[in-house]
């Protein structure tokens, strides 16, 4: 898929029926009032701790909670599909504080990438049996294709597809695919003789095989997966995997971002509970000036961070601005944000936030990795400038960059 470098106009006129940006809502925060409640019951330092070293990797019930009870897994996906019809917004809140309590479950897997993918193909019995499913939290799925810097790579397939009788089958290697571990369905994208598609995989078949990989961030598993002629089912075509999948990844960077948002603010809180608590020589170290200093920096990079997500969500569910730059812009912004708020927490809280028994490197682990799942900071930096300036070259003037104006319609 190639990637786009069209951005809206910065001089386009703001329609009437596009949403405002950031206005929230009375019903968003009782949604993330109530997601907050359900995590800290649900998801604390000590259930993490347990989740993690546990052979699936997080607490099935607590998913299905997540679903079946508050109704969070699917909020972005239309009423018709068994979702709430709510919006990328919405989904977004969610996604942050589950984030902040590091919650162990295929957050990213299925409603960041599965779902978005299955909500994108056309509508059809093979969707339509899928996607209740996962929205009501009784199954999970992950996404099997691959990507570089959150742009699906149609070259970089590394399955084929063959037809057999009336369906499919699929041989091929997936390497790190997130999520996969514990995995109900994999969306596998295939070489065939009609081109790259999209497939539909029963994950607990004897012709597939999901190796768990031991990575950093022991919170979020990803495993290698192994198909040998693993039957399958199409769902999305090659004329329309570019499409489907485009859409995937941008939704993922989205609310990857809102996740390393939330994980930064609960970083920022912790350190400074523990700079008002904590004595030195008789006083908080809060009250001296290079720890309120260090305190204001984390705060910048946590605001600056929530605008970009916030951003990103809201102009991938308005369709109001170019979701190249803005999920670009995004992931430059909260992964470089994360790394450094979750380091600082580190350093603030002296000896005792080198320790395994404190629960900062788990969110430092996170935000390594989370910057390594959909691009780094450095990439999407050079895709932005190379978008922008290779606009300005071909059109002369002021360079059009993704400000929150809607598109002209």
């Amino acid at each position: 898929m190639a990637e786009s470098t069209t951005t809206p106009a910065t001089t386009a006129p703001v329609a009437t029926d596009v949403p405002v940006e950031f206005d929230v809502t009375d019903e968003q925060r009782e949604l993330r009032a109530a997601v907050r409640r359900f995590c800290a019951e649900q998801s604390d330092e000590a259930a993490v701790r347990r989740h993690m070293e546990s052979e699936v990797g997080y607490d099935p019930a607590v998913w299905a909670r997540l679903g079946g009870e508050l109704g969070v897994l699917g909020l972005a996906v239309p009423e018709e599909l068994g979702g709430a019809g709510a919006g990328l917004v919405e989904q977004a809140i969610v996604v942050e504080e589950l984030g902040a309590a590091l919650l162990c479950g295929p957050v990213l897997g299925t409603i960041g990438l599965a779902l978005p993918a299955l909500v994108a193909a056309t509508p059809g019995p093979l969707r339509d049996e899928l996607v209740p499913s996962l929205v009501d939290g009784t199954r999970t799925a992950a996404l099997a294709a691959p990507e570089h810097a959150g742009l699906f790579d149609g070259h970089a397939i590394t399955v084929g597809a063959v037809h057999a009788g009336d369906g499919w089958e699929l041989t091929g290697v997936v390497n790190q695919v997130v999520d996969a571990p514990g995995a109900d369905l994999l969306l596998v994208a295939a070489s065939g003789p009609e081109g790259v598609a999209l497939f539909a995989v029963p994950a607990a078949i004897e012709q597939v095989e999901v190796e768990p990989l031991t990575t950093l961030d022991l919170t979020r598993r990803q495993g290698t997966v192994r198909l040998r002629e693993a039957p399958a089912r199409l769902l999305a075509g090659a004329d329309e995997i570019d499409g489907v999948l485009g859409h995937a990844f941008y939704v993922g960077s989205a609310l990857l971002a809102a996740e390393q948002v939330g994980g930064a603010q609960h970083m920022l809180d912790a350190t400074v509970a523990h700079a008002r608590e904590r004595l030195q020589f008789g006083r908080p170290i809060g009250s001296f000036q290079a720890v309120k200093h260090r305190l204001a920096d984390m705060l910048v990079q946590v605001e600056h961070a929530r605008s970009t997500a916030q951003h990103a969500a809201w102009a991938l569910q308005s369709g109001a601005d170019d979701p190249f730059l803005a999920t670009s812009i995004a992931q430059a912004t909260c992964s470089d944000a994360y790394y450094r708020v979750a380091a600082d927490a580190i350093q603030l809280h002296g000896g005792i936030g080198f320790t395994w028994e404190h629960r900062a490197h788990l969110y430092y682990k996170r935000a390594v990795t989370d910057a390594a799942l959909l691009g780094g900071a450095e990439i999407h930096r050079d895709r932005i400038a190379a978008a922008v300036l290779d606009h300005v070259v071909a059109t002369p003037g002021v360079p059009p960059v993704a400000d929150g104006r809607p598109a002209p319609s």
